[in-house]
């Protein structure tokens, strides 16, 4: 009997071997591989012996089953869990090809598992053959249901313990599950101030299940500053931008942030930003942000911004928030400016978001995905109206894994605001490194802006890489019936190096209808420094 040669393609029979035991045991591999594929009266009949060099095996393999029918106990698994595991799923057995029985079983067994019984064992019995299927009913033997009775933390004990139970979601109480548990795991590991030494275990004891975390604390403080340079409008020289942040982390092994951003382009703009997250507080799932943001336009305007929020944590993946928001705006200029419309004002709104984070196990892009959404009611004031206000900003990015060293960034960031009049000092400002490359920092005033961010990346080694830039961005600008399109093509190249993560990016920004200019090229250096 001839066996299906994509058969013989997945078992790989070794052809040349050292030895006659060797071959024997090679032998025997192959009679159990048969079995797997659906061949039980597969037998190894003899090793017939050619010449000095050559030897040909013969086997028995029977009739082949080609389909394996089970019949389970709904009260063991629901029909939801069967049909994830099999297309012709029915309500009290379903069908599978013969050779996917092992890892059905696998999947069988860690469903098993997710409900708390770590020592469970499936077995198949009542077998009856009928042509081409072999009928069996499934037994579990489920044992004790474990549930989580005490956490341990090794190495770095004074590791905030709130993170443990809300961040990561391990929770004394909950069932054991030991996929979930490493999934967890690696929430913890990609904390800014954590490392995992290495995967958890658990101590099973007659009535106690321990949880065994190895944990060490990393520094989480960071330094990160940017230096750029572009040509001056006149065509004369450089002009000076970039920006500085300091970041300060967990240094009370609270999980404490301190942030503080200093942003400045080369005419006169300033932008002061501090801002300080309390998470967890008592231990709950609540925290605590406050923040403080002050701008400056040289001598024609300035705007002062304060908001707090309080942020729910609901799952380690996700977070919503409720907060309020103060803003107060000067006019600068000694005359009014009809066409810049600019005023006095001040708005106050109240703010609510959503916020979803999902990590991934790499060193260079620990942040696989993001979603925020958000949106602020309220209302402006100046000495001549009182406008009602929406403002609604989302921001949502993926990075597409396309091998180990190979992947595709993509990133959207939106924001509108909705009202009768608008007022220059008011708008929302976008442009530089950290929205649409290629432009100057903040240079773009709008009343509604969309801007997506693409690159191509590739991991020269674990510690370089090297991507491509092509940002898109569309705005609108109220105040002066202004609608463009923009642009930027560029490259960057990111390198790990003893002082930190040195960034470099190149990229050109242009107006849709404009002429390329080189001038309008913007290069980008910062390095991000922990300590």
């Amino acid at each position: 009997m001839k066996i299906n040669e994509k058969i013989i393609a997945e078992i790989k029979p070794k052809k040349k071997h050292i030895d006659y035991r060797a071959l024997e045991s090679e032998s025997k591999r192959l009679e159990n591989s048969f079995r797997t594929y659906g061949y039980l009266e597969s037998e190894l009949i003899e090793i017939k012996k050619n010449n000095d060099s050559t030897f040909t095996a013969n086997y028995h393999l029977g009739k082949k089953i080609e389909y394996l029918k089970i019949h389970f106990d709904p009260e063991n698994f629901s029909n939801k869990q069967i049909s994830s595991i099999s297309e012709n799923s029915y309500e009290t057995y379903f069908i599978i090809p013969f050779n996917k029985t092992e890892s059905v079983l696998r999947e069988l067994n860690k469903l098993q598992s997710s409900n708390g019984n770590a020592f469970a064992k499936l077995k198949l019995s009542n077998l009856k053959r009928s042509n081409d299927t072999l009928a069996a009913k499934i037994e579990s033997n489920l044992g004790s249901t474990r549930k989580i009775d005490s956490i341990i933390v090794k190495g770095y004990e004074k590791f905030p313990r709130s993170f443990i139970k809300h961040a990561a979601g391990i929770k004394i109480g909950k069932k054991f599950n030991k996929n979930l548990l490493i999934k967890q795991n690696n929430i913890i590991n990609n904390l800014p101030f954590s490392n995992s030494l290495k995967s958890p275990e658990a101590l099973f004891e007659k009535n106690q299940t321990t949880v065994f975390l190895y944990l060490e604390k990393k520094n989480s403080n960071n330094f990160d500053g940017i230096i750029g340079f572009a040509s001056k409008e006149n065509g004369k020289g450089l002009e000076l931008n970039g920006y500085i942040n300091l970041e300060l982390n967990n240094n009370l092994n609270f999980g404490e942030q301190f942030f503080i951003n200093y942003k400045a382009d080369g005419e006169e703009q300033r932008n002061f930003k501090v801002k300080t997250t309390l998470p967890y507080i008592l231990q709950s799932p609540v925290g605590l942000s406050v923040e403080l943001n002050l701008f400056r336009r040289d001598s024609t305007f300035s705007t002062n911004e304060q908001q707090i929020k309080a942020i729910y944590q609901a799952k380690p993946t996700t977070k919503y928030y409720l907060g309020y928001k103060a803003n107060k705006s000067s006019n600068l200029q000694n005359t009014e400016d009809i066409t810049t419309e600019i005023d006095d004002y001040s708005s106050t709104f109240g703010v609510g978001g959503v916020e979803y984070k999902n990590f991934q196990n790499s060193s260079i892009f620990p942040l696989k995905s993001t979603f925020l959404l958000e949106m602020q009611l309220g209302k402006r004031i100046t000495d001549e109206f009182t406008d009602d206000q929406t403002q609604i900003q989302s921001i949502l990015f993926h990075i597409f894994n396309l091998n180990n060293r190979n992947s595709f960034f993509v990133q959207n960031s939106t924001s509108i605001l909705f009202s009768e009049n608008f007022l220059t000092n008011e708008l929302f400002r976008f442009g530089g490194i950290n929205s649409i490359r290629g432009f100057t920092e903040n240079s773009i005033d709008a009343s509604l802006y969309s801007v997506l961010n693409t690159e191509y990346r590739y991991i020269l080694s674990s510690k370089t890489y090297i991507h491509s830039i092509i940002d898109l961005g569309y705005f609108e600008n109220d105040v002066i019936n202004q609608k463009e399109k923009l642009y930027s093509f560029g490259i960057g190249l990111g390198l790990q190096t003893k002082a930190g993560l040195f960034k470099f990016n190149f990229a050109n920004g242009n107006i849709e209808n404009q002429d390329f200019k080189f001038s309008n090229s913007k290069i980008h250096f910062s390095l991000v420094t922990n300590f």
